[in-house]
């Protein structure tokens, strides 16, 4: 099997896989499944006696769709840098963590997918509800236990370079010093080189968020608002009637980022720092602890919380306003083959700096990571002894080529290892010429007999679920 080639590690998609025994359960389900009726999608829990996570973890495996990365250095007309692909690569690797999260398969993406939020993660005695975790718990690191249930949202990174300070209560001014001491002491995990942290900080800063043509410069509402989104505009930078030195635009400056950078009380306990308001639309849960679903509520805790006085269609104006604030343009893409190329792509350059270096911990790094993209794909393409769904062929072709790109991988990693720099690099050029003309077109091919077929991806997850119950449920 390609999986069994390389080390562990998570895919960027997925972020996350399941236990060994988890796999065999998916492997024997691809041969079995015989229909393609289109079943009703459901998620898939981690759970079982192998797991090293309680049984009911869900990350979020069977999304058809992912949170749409824009970077800055791209949108500026450029190409994103050797540091950032570093940093991408990283992020996504469960081996710059510790302990269970490493055991876990869990990377950095695992909660933040492609830079964004995750709101279905879930782990019981870990989360209060899907989209929040506690890292302050003794699963994965006993010296940071504080004692208590307390898990917060999990944030997108959209953005960040505008958002310090950081932690949702504000508690280092310095991204660096915060990323260390998520993969240090939150997360059990080896001090990161420095490299390896300077590209981690790289990636998070250049993550742009999506544009929004609702919000015209100044953070003022385009001239095409509606009615109900300027009366709710005007409510935004409206004196509190009890408090005439607040408002919401006080806190929430629409001139910069919709945050000023500071901590409140706002009656959710204790200190917190201001969100930002842009790209909020897909962010929820709400609050530093996620206890909101909706704008509906947000509006309504405020309104209790500083008597407000608001009527039934102020409620609605705000809430209007706050849509057209938070909206972003696409902010999905769908997942499938040409996304996923386009992220081996974007991963294994990293082994042209890495490989004239010498540098054989980046390699190793690379190796592991674009390794878990390929197996990621692999398993999405069923397994040909399942004729039931056609394209035998098709799909045979497609497993082969990405057993070929793993095992050159493989060389690649022996290769710098012993030295053979020169070898190293001919093999690195060879993966090259694959990932950019033969991988994609034995893809393409097996497209539409994989889990990226919805009607495929349905059947396989709904069989998947109904094969691997689980004693414990998220809350819906």
């Amino acid at each position: 099997m390609v999986w069994e080639i390389l080390a562990s590690g998570s895919g960027k998609c997925r972020a996350a896989s399941a236990d060994r025994g988890v796999r065999t359960a998916r492997a024997a389900l691809l041969a079995l499944v015989v229909t393609l009726l289109p079943l009703r999608a459901m998620a898939f829990p981690l759970g079982g006696d192998q797991t090293v996570l309680p049984a009911g973890t869900e990350f979020s495996e069977e999304a058809l769709a992912r949170p749409r990365e824009i970077f800055h250095s791209e949108a500026m007309g450029g190409r994103k840098s050797y540091l950032v692909n570093l940093g991408d690569l990283a992020f996504n690797s469960p081996s710059i963590l510790g302990g269970k999260a490493r055991q876990a398969e869990m990377s950095c993406g695992t909660c933040h997918v492609n830079g964004a939020s995750n709101p279905k993660l879930f782990v019981p005695g870990l989360s209060s509800r899907p989209g929040t975790f506690d890292t302050t718990s003794l699963v994965f690191n006993a010296k940071t236990f504080n004692s208590i249930l307390d898990p917060v949202r999990i944030p997108s990174l959209r953005g960040a370079r505008f958002l310090a300070p950081y932690g949702h209560d504000g508690r280092m001014t310095s991204l660096r010093d915060f990323v260390y001491n998520v993969i240090v002491n939150e997360f059990s995990g080896p001090r990161p080189q420095d490299e390896v942290l300077d590209g981690l900080v790289a990636y998070i800063n250049d993550i742009d968020f999506l544009p929004n043509p609702k919000i015209a410069p100044g953070g003022r509402l385009a001239p095409q608002a509606s009615l109900t989104e300027r009366r709710g505009e005007a409510l935004f930078f409206k004196p509190f009637p009890k408090q005439t030195e607040l408002s919401c635009a006080g806190c929430h400056i629409p001139a910069g980022t919709f945050n000023d950078q500071l901590r409140h009380d706002v009656g959710s306990g204790g200190l917190v720092k201001t969100p930002t308001l842009l790209n909020a639309n897909f962010n929820a849960p709400y609050f530093h602890d996620g206890r909101y679903d909706t704008y509906e509520e947000v509006v309504g805790h405020f309104d209790r919380m500083f008597d407000l006085e608001l009527s039934t269609q102020d409620t609605q104006d705000l809430v209007a306003y706050l849509n057209a604030v938070g909206d972003g343009e696409r902010a999905f893409d769908k997942d499938g083959v040409v996304l996923r190329m386009k992220e081996v792509l974007e991963l294994s350059s990293a082994l042209e700096v890495a490989i004239p270096a010498a540098d054989t911990a980046v390699v190793s790094l690379a190796v592991t990571g674009v390794g878990a993209e390929l197996r990621e794909l692999t398993e999405h393409i069923p397994d040909i002894r399942n004729t039931s769904i056609g394209g035998k062929d098709e799909r045979l072709a497609a497993r082969a080529i990405l057993k070929d790109l793993v095992l050159t991988l493989r060389r690649i990693d022996l290769e710098v290892g012993a030295g053979r720099i020169d070898e190293a690099m001919a093999e690195y050029r060879k993966f090259a010429q694959l990932v950019n003309f033969d991988v994609p077109v034995a893809l393409k091919k097996a497209e539409p007999w994989s889990l990226f077929n919805s009607n495929v991806h349905q059947s396989h997850y709904t069989a998947l679920g109904r094969m691997l119950p689980v004693t414990s449920r998220q809350p819906q």
